[in-house]
């Protein structure tokens, strides 16, 4: 089974608020966000033709922002991928009748402001910080704002989330509306020539080597 066939079981299981494909999440992106008002449950789909190559990074990165986080695998991965899990990340196993529960994602509490705040942009977050009486970002890079976040304890972790799950479900159909016009231009351009390759001439046939004489 692939992606995109996973998927389209997997999005009626997301009840309440939003969901967002492919959102960046540190240096890789998030298969699936599921966000309410009250979580972000990270999803990252495995299907028949994926490796787990990327596990190790694919987890840190999720562990750093969602408070929740799924993967959803083949059979054929199960075996292999439990080991690289650790107890808090759920599994769900994908068969040819649908999906099933192997086991549930736990409350994730290694989620970082840092990370939280990076999937917002710079001006989102200085808004933020702004109104909460911290003047003195407003001239800050990216770097010295998500800098300033990883060590301040002035700033709940909680409050932060909040207004990241608040923007990103803002975002949502200005997102969707970008997708959709990225999807129609791809549509319109012609479709490329195949390069011609010269057909192999076939070798000529070496004839029969006569018999030995008597």
């Amino acid at each position: 089974m692939n992606d995109p066939e996973i998927r389209a079981l997997l999005y009626p299981l997301l009840l309440e608020g939003v969901y967002v494909d492919e959102l960046p999440t540190g240096t890789t992106r998030a298969d699936v966000v599921h966000i309410t008002p009250a979580f972000m449950h990270g999803y990252e789909v495995k299907g028949d033709g994926d490796t787990l190559q990327r596990v190790a990074n694919q987890l840190r990165c999720y562990a750093e922002v969602y408070d929740f986080v799924t993967f959803v695998v083949t059979e054929k991965h199960l075996t292999k991928l439990l080991p690289l899990l650790p107890a808090w990340v759920g599994v769900l196993v994908v068969s040819a009748d649908g999906l099933h529960p192997h086991r549930p994602a736990g409350y994730n509490a290694t989620v970082e402001r840092a990370a939280i705040a990076s999937l917002l942009l710079l001006e989102e977050v200085k808004q933020f910080l702004l109104a909460r009486g911290f003047s003195g970002v407003s001239t800050l890079r990216r770097r010295e704002v998500l800098h300033f976040l990883r060590h301040t304890q002035l700033v709940p972790l909680s409050h932060l989330a909040q207004f990241a799950r608040d923007q990103l479900t803002l975002r949502l159909p200005q997102r969707l509306l970008n997708r959709a016009e990225r999807k129609a231009e791809r549509s319109a351009r012609p479709a490329r020539p195949k390069p011609h390759r010269p057909k192999k001439r076939k070798a000529p046939k070496k004839p029969a080597r006569a018999g030995k004489q008597a």
